[in-house]
Formats: C-alpha cells, structure tokens, sequence
C-alpha cells in the first residue's frame, strides 16, 4: 500500500426515497466497510463518509404521491437507513445528509467559487413547461412513448422497460406527470460546466495515470472520453434543494448531480475540523466507493469540479461494482422487488454476518450476479456453518473436554504443524494483495481458506483418535489449532466483525492489529479460554420458502399492478366489516347537481325510508336511465354535506382499468332493504 498519511473513504449517498437494499449493499456499502476496517486494522488514518442524498426530483415525485412535504420524505427515510446501516455494522465515522445547514452553506460556497472563477457557462434553452401548474418539468416529471419499445410509461430521463437512456425531448406524446397536460417549451436560463474544457487533462489522468483502475470504470470512462464531452448543467427549475446562489436564480436549486458529491466534502466538514487535511494535502488518498452508474459523476463530472475549483485533492480510485440481481429479476424499489435491509434485520435477527458473507462471497465486482435465497442457505449451511463454524466448534470442544479449557503446551512440531503455521503468513500476503487491489471477493475466499485449511489440518491429525495414547501430541496438535483460529478473528474481522468479536470472547483475547496475524503465540499455554458456542446455525428450508413466498407475492401484485388491478387495501376485523349496513334500494328520481361535473343527485327507496343521496356518477350514466334501477347502498354511512345537499348513504359500483363504472345490482329483483351479506 502506497505511503499516504491519511485515507478518505466515501460510499456512495443513498437517496432517501427509500430503503436500503442488497444491491445496494453489494454494490457498495459492505466492500467499502471492509476495506475501511481493513485500513483501521492497519493503524491508518481514515475516515468513512457517507449520508443520505436528499436532493432532486425522486424526493418531490416520492412526497407528491404521499401527499407529504419533501422534508417529511427525508426525515423518514434517512432515520431508517442511518439505523439500518448502524445495526448493520457499516462502520461510517459520519452518516451526514444533504439538507442539513452545513451542507446547503458547502454546496453555495463552491458554486460561488467557480462562478466567481467564471467557470461556468450561462445558457437559455427551451424545456418543458406545464401551463396549469406553471412550472419546468424535471425529466421525471415528464411522461411519454420510448421511441425504442414502445412503452408508454417511459420518463424523461430513462425508459425502465428496456433501460435506455432518454432525454424528454425524444419521448413520443410527453405528458406533464403534475396535470397529465401536454407541456410546452419555454425558455429558461441555466449554468453549464464545460466538461468539454476538462478534456485534455481528464484524458491524460485516466487514460495514461490510472490504467489500474477495474477494467468497468476505465471503459465507461474511455468511452464517454472517446465520444467527447460537453457541457452539462448545473442548476435546475425546482423549489426542492440547495438555491442556485446567484441574483436572477430565483426558483432554482443545484442540479443533483453537482450537489450531492459535495456532500462527501460537507459531511466531512461536520465531523472534524481538521476536514481540509483530507480534502486539500497531497499527503491523502481519496476512495470512492460506488455502483456502476455512478462512474461518471465520480470519475468525469466531479473531478471536473475539484479541479475547477483548484483547492481539492482528485480521488486516487473509484472502485465501481456491477449491479446485484434477485431471483433472477432486475432489483426495482418502485416494484417492490427487493430484499429491504432492514426487514432482513428484523427477519434474521443477529445474522448480519451471513448476509454480508453472502454479499461478499457473491460480489457482483465484474459483472452482474444474482441473489437467491437456495445459494444465501447453501453458502450459509455448506460454508460458514460446515466449514469455519466446523472448525473453530471442534477446536474449542475439544480443548475444553481434553484440557479444561486451558491452551495446551507446544510440544515437539512435527514437519506438518511447521508447513500449517507456515502457511498463515501466506494467506495473510494473498488477502492483503487483494484487498489493496479491491478485489474484495477474492479476499474473502483466501481468507475463508485458513478455515479450511484448519479443517483439513485437524481432520488428517485426528486428535480425537489419538488422546488416549499420545496427549502430549493432541496438545501440540489443538495448540496449532488454536492459534490458527486467533489468527481467523484478524483475517476475518473486517469481513464477519460481529462474529469475530464474538469468537474473539470464547478465546478471552482483545483486538489486535494486522501486523500480528502470522504469529504462533497469539495464545500462549495455559491461556483460559471462554465456554464456546456454535458461531452460526443452520438456516432452515421454512425460513428461505418463506422469503420466496414473499417475492412471489410481490409479483402476483405487480402483475396485477400492471394489469390496471387496484392493490388490496389494509385488513379489517370481522366487528368492523360486519358493522356496514349494505341494502338494496331502488332510484326514484334522478337529476344532476348544478354547476357540478361529476355529481348525481338521486332518491332511492331503502324499504326503511326515502332517502337522497350524492354520488360522483353523472360522466357515466344518463338522469333518466337510472329511474327503477336497482342499486346496492351502503345505508349507514354518516351523512355528508354536498354542494349544499345532504347525503344520506353511498351507492357501490365496481370499477375496470379503464375508469369505467359498473353497478353492483342483484341478478334477480329483489325487496328493498333487503341486506346484503
């Protein structure tokens, strides 16, 4: 590892628009939580940055379905997330969010300096504007046909059906997502960046200086290069974000994509004040950890603005992962399909280490992989349970059933306890190399195989055999064994930090730095160890059939979803149903209410009463056409006031994906009053 006296480690800023998932986890938060701890074991200087990015257009279209502020969102979700990745054990030295003051103060800070600098480009272009609502749209905002397949729910900025790119302007019928309007263009002004100004230098930066970097970062980035750049905007039309900081920017914020990384730089700020050492000295080494379509914003984009800027330090890697898959379906927050992070804590309670093994062992570092629940059991069952909890379960056992649970004395080395010792350090070079290299999945498998190297070692000495005729042997032999599992809680420690905490208190050792891993003392004879308990248990077919259930029933109501079928509603008690009092009754009279669209005024005969009552049906049917009909009335609702008019009871219909209403009459004439159960 290159000699930097200090190391700035950032996960990419979840939007709090949701929960955190697996492939989100995957993709960036467990290898970048690895990599830091392995960093701290190593007495370095780091810190691990992160918070929630609550800026840009999800969060709006999040709070204008729920009928809720943008705050309210981001309060909700950031909670969730910030505790989630605490009880995950995601070691951030600061889990920071874009709405907070310091932030705001950050961000305007550094669009100043560079509008100062005159880095930037001002524009007027024409862009999408609703009428009724007198507002530009974002590109999420606008709705059309992919000119690509054919979907008629494509966005502005991506078609989610077949995942091609999209600017609103290619969008076939746009549609404003605020009226349902078709928008107009208007002219507005913006600021740009002209990355095409950058390009000299980023060529030579990427290209020639960083060839190191994984061959999916270098890729993108050489493309987007080769293509060459152009300039990009920086503000936008929207009342959600950090306001543009400028006189004539009223009504607009920071574009997304330039604030948010300047969140790496304000949470940092809010947690110590020796901030500018890790952002501004030579002397540090900055990491971004992401997925693979942030490449750009944090190989290109944001590089551009550090360097524009002129005080900042550019980051010296960007390992990017490939997307995690589940079941073999493309995870989706919007459809529900995902394995929410902090379900899965509720649902495995105290089995954080399985998922991030699972997560690691699976990592989707060069291409996408898939997550399932069988390979999450067999990994669990066939790998920790058989293999690491096998050998650390026999070692402790047997040292607690032969010697009291005290560490034997070495004896006299036989040429395979020396060629078995010997072999830690190795490892040890092996996981080292690929951790300094990122490639984090392959740690994980030459640090597993000191496990299995105990294993086999105990398996071949067969100290349960040999006992009774040769226990100064089994204690040379459980001696080794011993210090091959102190050795596991440092190799693995950044990998499974819970579990080796917990093995570390059947040992009765403390932590212990990298340095010491290799050494054959790390025990020392008639050490008293800890009872042991098992490490992990098997996971069960109930419990994985359970979580396919739930996947399968995400995607019978997807398909309804999609097929225009409403989603059921909370259950009820039985009491609660039981309370409505649903009648036939019969219409007398008809008339539409004045000065209304959708209102019928109707009388009906209860068999109890005549009755009036309000209902939203005149688009659909004629006055005249519903005298004598039969309807179904739900006859103990509380009146209401309508339009002036009291309503007593409302009239049930049923209603197709089209919008069309249909009522809910028996097949045969039946008495008035007459109750329907």
């Amino acid at each position: 590892m290159p000699d930097y006296k200090r190391h700035l480690v950032t996960a990419a800023l979840p939007y709090a628009n949701g929960p955190v998932h697996i492939g989100h986890l995957a993709g960036v938060y467990v290898p970048a939580d690895i990599y830091t701890r392995y960093l701290r074991q190593n007495g370095k200087d780091v810190l691990f940055i992160c918070g929630s990015d609550e800026h840009g257009v999800p969060i709006t279209l999040k709070a204008k379905t729920e009928g809720i502020t943008p705050q309210d969102v981001v309060d909700r979700y950031h909670a969730i997330n910030k505790a989630a990745f605490a009880d995950f054990g995601i070691s951030f030295d600061i889990y920071h969010r874009t709405s907070a003051p310091i932030h705001h103060q950050t961000a305007s800070a550094f669009f100043r300096k560079l509008y100062d600098d005159g880095e930037f480009l001002e524009k007027t272009t024409e862009q999408f504007f609703d009428e009724a609502n007198q507002q530009f749209l974002a590109d999420r905002y606008i709705t059309g046909t992919c000119p690509h397949c054919g979907n008629e729910k494509a966005y502005g900025d991506q078609c989610e059906k077949c995942g091609t790119s999209l600017s609103p302007m290619e969008l076939i019928n746009p549609k404003s997502m605020l009226s349902g309007n078709a928008p107009i263009l208007k002219e507005t002004k913006h600021w740009f960046l002209p990355l095409d100004k950058h390009e000299p230098w980023l060529k030579k930066w990427i290209l020639e200086d960083h060839t190191e970097w994984r061959s999916n970062v270098y890729g993108q980035c050489k493309s987007w290069l080769d293509q060459g750049l152009q300039a990009r905007a920086v503000s936008r039309d929207l009342d959600w974000g950090v306001p543009v900081p400028v006189e004539g920017a009223e009504g607009k914020v920071l574009y997304v994509w330039f604030d948010a990384p300047i969140g790496y730089i304000s949470a940092t700020r809010e947690l110590t004040p020796d901030w500018e050492k890790y952002w501004k000295s030579e002397d540090s080494r900055m990491v971004h950890f992401i997925g693979k379509d942030n490449i750009v914003f944090h190989c290109i984009i944001f590089p551009a603005m550090l360097k524009a800027h002129g005080e900042y330090i550019l980051p010296d890697n960007v390992p990017a992962n490939e997307f995690l898959n589940l079941e073999g379906e493309k995870i989706s927050t919007s459809r529900n399909w995902a394995v929410w992070l902090h379900e899965y804590l509720e649902e495995f309670p105290g089995k954080q280490d399985v998922l991030r093994y699972v997560l690691t062992a699976n990592a989707p570092e060069a291409k996408d992989n898939d997550f399932t629940w069988k390979d999450f059991q067999t990994r669990n069952n066939n790998e920790l349970v058989a293999v690491l909890g096998n050998f650390v379960n026999r070692t402790l056992v047997l040292t607690q059933k032969y010697f009291d649970g005290k560490c034997p004395d070495l004896n006299e080395l036989a040429d395979y306890d020396k060629t078995t010792l010997g072999e830690i350090t190795a490892i040890k070079t092996r996981v080292e190399q690929s951790l300094e290299s990122f490639r984090i999945r392959e740690a994980l498998n030459e640090a597993m195989s000191l496990a299995r190297l105990g294993n086999k070692y105990l398996a071949e000495t067969e100290p349960w055999k040999l006992f009774p005729t040769d226990p100064a042997r089994v204690a040379t032999i459980l001696h080794v064994s011993l210090q091959i599992t102190a050795n596991l809680t440092l190799l693995l420690d950044s990998f499974l930090p819970f579990t080796m905490k917990q093995l570390r208190s059947f040992l009765n050792i403390p932590e212990m730095p990298w340095s010491t891993i290799g050494s054959v003392n790390m025990i020392p004879s008639g050490h008293q160890l800890e009872k042991p308990e098992l490490l992990f248990e098997k996971i069960e077919d109930f419990q994985v059939d359970f979580q396919v259930k739930k996947l399968l029933e995400t995607k019978k109501l997807n398909e309804a979803k999609a097929a225009g079928i409403a989603p059921s509603k909370s259950a009820v008690s039985y009491d609660d149903f039981s309370a409505m009092d649903i009648r036939i009754a019969t219409v007398l009279e008809a008339e539409k209410v004045p000065k209304t669209q959708k209102l019928m005024k109707l009388k009906v005969d209860t068999g109890m009463d005549i009755r009036t009552v309000v209902s939203g049906i005149a688009e659909h049917f004629e006055a005249k056409d519903l005298i004598g009909k039969q309807v179904t009335l739900l006859a103990n609702l509380e009146p209401r006031m309508i339009k002036g008019i009291e309503s007593k009871g409302m009239i049930l219909l049923a209603e197709d994906n089209s919008g069309k209403l249909i009522f809910v009459t028996p097949e045969e004439a039946m008495p008035n009053g007459s109750v329907v159960k």
